[in-house]
């Protein structure tokens, strides 16, 4: 049985990764997070973060063939997230130690992804925090 009411619609999607509005008389806002207004990170929070990175830099074995490596290389993830914003370190980081130390990559996203962080790619904003949203997920 066809139905020809105009205001019913049939949708079938494969592989939609945005969004999808059907219908008539559709009001479609969409905001994004990096131009909404930011408030600054503070102190307190700056403070979580390096307690967390000394927290995972802990967790690198001592007897770690690559240790030195492995928190030389959190250093140089702790600057990339808290001075200039730098994506590139962010991503060799998470990528050295899923091939290196796997056990720790978790931890290693965790910093990437840490509240803070987001927080401070988001004060960056523009094409930075897009690149970031994109790399590393997140809206």
């Amino acid at each position: 049985m066809q139905d020809n009411d105009p205001d019913r619609y049939t949708v079938r999607t494969n592989d939609v990764t945005g969004q999808v509005v059907v219908g008539q008389g559709n009001v479609v806002i969409r905001t994004n997070a990096a131009s909404a207004a930011t408030t600054p990170v503070t102190d307190e929070e700056r403070g979580l973060l390096r307690a967390e990175f000394a927290r995972v830099r802990g967790l690198v074995p001592v007897d770690e063939p690559s240790g030195d490596r492995a928190r030389a290389l959190l250093d140089e993830l702790e600057e990339a997230v808290t001075g200039e914003i730098d994506l590139t370190v962010m991503d060799y980081a998470r990528g050295w130690f899923s091939r290196h130390l796997p056990a720790l990559a978790a931890a290693v996203t965790g910093l990437i992804v840490h509240p803070v962080v987001t927080a401070l790619v988001t004060t960056a904003g523009g094409d930075v925090a897009q690149e970031f949203h994109r790399r590393f997920g997140g809206s």
